[in-house]
């Protein structure tokens, strides 16, 4: 059963913040400068997982990271927007380009530059940490924190409730 107030049936495409939401909001920074980002491992394996089952998956960043891009690419996510600066023109074009209608979408995102995304998509979702803006948008918000699950918390229960997860043999390999 799951938590979210929302017919997951109906989900055929999510798109991911990073910072905040596949990364942890506190980040190192280099010597250089440049912000380092951590990921989480199931968030990996739930990822991977989706885009197996053909989900349409994206990532809209702020953030120029080429591992990021290195990161996500070879989980299978194909569609990585870095540098976006203002997120809903490409969410919008991202839809279209993939024929998903808004209610099919999850955006899962945890700050100010998400939540005009947020508020077209199907089942916007947030970090248990986002910003309150985010959580007072979201209709549904994790029991974890960005970068410690919370992807996999919401992939896991549309998989669940669409009757994937765990179903095929390929769920238990990389």
């Amino acid at each position: 059963m799951s938590g979210i107030n929302y017919d997951l049936t109906k989900i055929k495409g999510f798109v991911f913040d990073v910072d905040g939401v596949l990364s942890p909001s506190v980040i190192p920074l280099s010597e250089d400068g440049y912000p380092l980002r951590m990921a989480n491992i199931k968030d990996g394996y739930a990822l991977q997982l989706a885009a197996k089952l053909g989900y349409k998956m994206a990532i809209i960043t702020g953030g120029d990271s080429i591992a990021v891009k290195k990161r996500f690419n070879a989980l299978g996510i194909k569609d990585i927007y870095l540098k976006a600066s203002y997120k809903i023109n490409i969410f919008k074009d991202w839809m279209e380009k993939e024929n998903l209608n808004s209610d099919e979408v999850v955006y899962i995102g945890d700050d100010i530059p998400d939540l005009k995304c947020m508020r077209i998509c199907g089942l916007p979702c947030a970090p248990r940490d986002a910003a309150w803006e985010a959580r007072e948008t979201a209709l549904y918000i994790s029991k974890y924190d960005g970068g410690y699950g919370c992807v996999r918390d919401v992939l896991e229960q549309v998989m669940k409730a669409k009757g994937e997860w765990l179903h095929e043999d390929h769920a238990f390999g990389w």
